[in-house]
């Protein structure tokens, strides 16, 4: 007998990518028809949820900085009290799960309660925001690494990162939820040697309708994300490999009058 897709008292954690449906994997959309109730964060697309049938349970668990619906804890509780109550469950996560998507602390909750739990990858905000731009995470001679951090810290406390190592010129950095720390972003990394002038990418809903990028420098970034208005999570590349982000579109393109930023 063929094992399903997700069985009863199956949980399945299920990267729903950047937005954009069509950048869903097959298997994904597959485990959400195949779901009876489908636990989803703020940052999954309207595009992706319009995908979960009439007849599949819906319950928003989202989590945004300082407007926190749910507690992980309490997260977890509803992922367990599901399962064992024998519904076919999928946890939808923005982007993909196992990149800042706190998939361990539930993996664990679900595990000691005996439910099985399994994921499914999903494109990440970093990957999308730079095929929208146009350009590469890596680049032969320019960018042989490339370092992924969260920039999200509690009210009150300064980000603790390895600033020395996140510094690297030969690295493309790419910092997620760093909207509001871009200013510390931008001196801890000039502080620490890296190039005032290296280019900067600022990307807001990557894969959306209503997806926004800003060009700039490292120097500049603080001024950059003040000009944005939408509320939503700003990505954050920095490093050479974004330095052609907008030039292929530069007729498209707005330039600021000091000429160092440009946004579409």
């Amino acid at each position: 007998m063929v094992d399903p897709l997700i069985a009863c008292g199956d949980v399945w954690l299920v990267g729903a990518g950047p937005g954009d449906p069509d950048l869903l994997t097959r298997k994904a959309e597959k485990l959400i028809r195949a779901a009876s109730v489908v636990f989803y964060d703020a940052l999954v697309g309207p595009g992706v949820l319009d995908l979960v049938p009439d007849y599949v349970r819906r319950v928003a668990v989202g989590k945004r900085s300082g407007r926190h619906s749910k507690e992980q804890g309490s997260i977890n509780d509803l992922l367990v009290e599901a399962a064992l109550a024998g519904e076919r469950v999928v946890r939808l996560k923005g982007g993909d799960p196992s990149i800042f998507g706190r998939s361990m602390e539930e993996m664990a909750a679900l595990t000691d309660h005996g439910v099985r739990v399994r994921i499914c990858p999903g494109i990440t905000a970093a990957s999308a925001a730079a095929a929208a731009a146009g350009v590469s995470l890596t680049l032969r001679g320019f960018a042989r690494r490339l370092q992924f951090v969260t920039a999200h810290a509690r009210a009150g406390e300064t980000l603790d990162l390895d600033w020395q190592a996140l510094a690297d010129p030969g690295a493309t950095l790419a910092v997620y939820m760093g909207r509001a720390a871009a200013p510390e972003i931008a001196r801890a990394l000039i502080a620490h040697g890296m190039a005032a002038d290296t280019p900067a990418l600022v990307v807001i809903n990557a894969s959306l309708p209503d997806e926004l990028m800003l060009r700039t420098r490292l120097d500049l970034l603080p001024f950059a994300v003040e000009t944005i208005a939408d509320e939503a999570p700003a990505l954050l590349l920095i490093g050479q490999a974004v330095a052609g982000a907008g030039e292929a579109k530069r007729d498209h393109s707005r330039i600021a009058a000091d000429g160092d930023v440009a946004w579409r």
